[in-house]
């Protein structure tokens, strides 16, 4: 939902802030985008449209017992699950470094424009929480998004730097102490009872959420997100959340001062080092996990009380990270072959109206899960889950061809753009102009 620009957009800048220009995009970062919302999508309608984020773990287990089930839910946790919210995440932030290159060359500051944009996304991102879906990632983006301004004139060192140690202390540092402290201020059996409150706790939460979604009564579901949002917006959950966010911006703010994937050729050993470390150690991270979730659903490993579950549990963000990596290397490589190009290259438009796709998105998924529309919350297994997803998401994929053929902007897009910049942009096509010579 950034403004990808080519190496040499700064040849065509003006002194006035616009939005870009087709000719200045990378069609590969729109792909990549397009290709990263559809595992968003999927991400969020197994977990959570569906209602199975929901469900006591013995709901779930029993929903997921058949052995198509036990296949489409190991694939989804093995390949799906937090990726593609990562590689998001990450072009989020290598969106950053473009708007403050195209600020450079036009000789101007990004912090005004910029934290217009964030604004401006914040309260998109509060409409959708409210009055769609309470698992809007957009108010998320905006406030952790502000952040991004202390590391615009840092070092690569140290945006690096910042990047590993957020990461190491928020899927390390930080469970270990949410763990460990309590035992050391209130001995074992104290912390292990204060664990099995706030687990319950914030179980009946997630029922009461259910409860509102199965309504039949829009405004229900509509209080009941409201009620879910507020009791556990402050959580310690949502600041690691929030921390392994930035994380995931300053590398990709890091990757857009290399000029990691506008320059492909030039960063080819990187890519390839990326490809090899994320699916060699992610990959194994990441299969670690799945046997140790299975281990557990069969019972054979009843709770983390020893280190190793533990530590293995919290090492999938690791995990996430490097296999997300390891997708971007891919994508990126796999893009300058002519005939892959034209295959991934239809996912440029849906990247292009990533704002209005994942809205849409979220509209249709209440249509079909919620109460008062078909329903289906808590009733559909993983693989029925997973083939609704491919089904909307082909559609998306030729909504946006169309409506890019006609278009500069996705209504979305337009909006936001229109806020940012103070006047409404132009937004249909010039009689006989190409979608590709639209700005976007």
């Amino acid at each position: 939902m950034s403004e990808p620009t080519s190496p040499a957009a700064s040849a065509g800048s003006t002194t006035e802030a616009r939005p870009v220009a087709a000719s200045e995009r990378v069609t590969l970062l729109d792909a990549l985008r397009g290709f990263a919302l559809c595992g968003v999508f999927l991400s969020n309608a197994i977990t959570w449209f569906s209602g199975r984020a929901m469900m006591s773990r013995e709901q779930a287990q029993a929903q997921a017992a058949p052995l198509l089930e036990v296949i489409v839910n190991s694939v989804y946790q093995t390949l799906v699950n937090q990726k593609f919210i990562t590689i998001f995440s990450f072009l989020f932030g290598l969106g950053f470094s473009i708007q403050m290159s195209r600020a450079a060359a036009r000789g101007s500051s990004v912090v005004p424009l910029y934290t217009r944009r964030l604004f401006i996304l914040l309260c998109i991102g509060a409409v959708h929480l409210i009055g769609i879906w309470m698992g809007d990632i957009l108010h998320t983006y905006a406030m952790v998004g502000v952040l991004l301004l202390l590391f615009r004139e840092r070092s690569n060192k140290t945006v690096l730097l910042w990047a590993v140690a957020l990461m190491v202390a928020m899927s390390l540092v930080l469970p270990i102490l949410q763990r460990y402290v309590p035992v050391l201020l209130h001995g074992a059996d104290a912390a292990a009872e204060m664990a099995k409150a706030s687990q319950a706790d914030e179980a009946a939460h997630r029922a009461q959420l259910l409860t509102a979604l199965s309504s039949d009564s829009w405004w229900t579901g509509v209080v009941g997100r409201f009620h879910f949002f507020v009791d556990t917006f402050l959580r310690m959950n949502r600041i690691k959340w929030m921390g392994l966010i930035l994380s995931r911006f300053l590398f990709g703010l890091l990757a857009g001062r290399l000029l990691l994937l506008q320059a492909v050729e030039a960063n080819r050993p990187l890519l390839r080092r990326m490809i090899g470390w994320g699916f060699g150690v992610g990959g194994l991270i990441s299969l670690a996990g799945l046997v140790m979730s299975r281990m557990r659903a069969m019972g054979l490993l009843t709770s983390q009380d020893n280190v190793w579950p533990f530590l293995l549990n919290n090492l999938q963000e690791i995990g996430f990270l490097l296999l997300g990596a390891g997708y971007v290397g891919a994508f990126a490589l796999l893009f300058q072959r002519e005939r892959w190009q034209r295959a991934m290259g239809a996912l440029a438009p849906v990247g292009r109206m990533a704002l209005s796709q994942y809205l849409l998105q979220s509209i249709v998924s209440v249509c079909i899960y919620d109460g008062w529309g078909l329903g289906l919350i808590g009733k559909v297994p993983p693989s029925r889950v997973v083939a609704i997803c491919f089904v909307v998401f082909a559609a998306q994929i030729a909504l946006s061809h169309w409506w890019l053929a006609r278009f500069r902007f996705g209504p979305a897009e337009w909006l936001w753009r229109s806020l940012t910049y103070g006047r409404a942009q132009p937004m249909r096509l010039a009689a006989g102009q190409k979608a590709a010579d639209a700005a976007a």
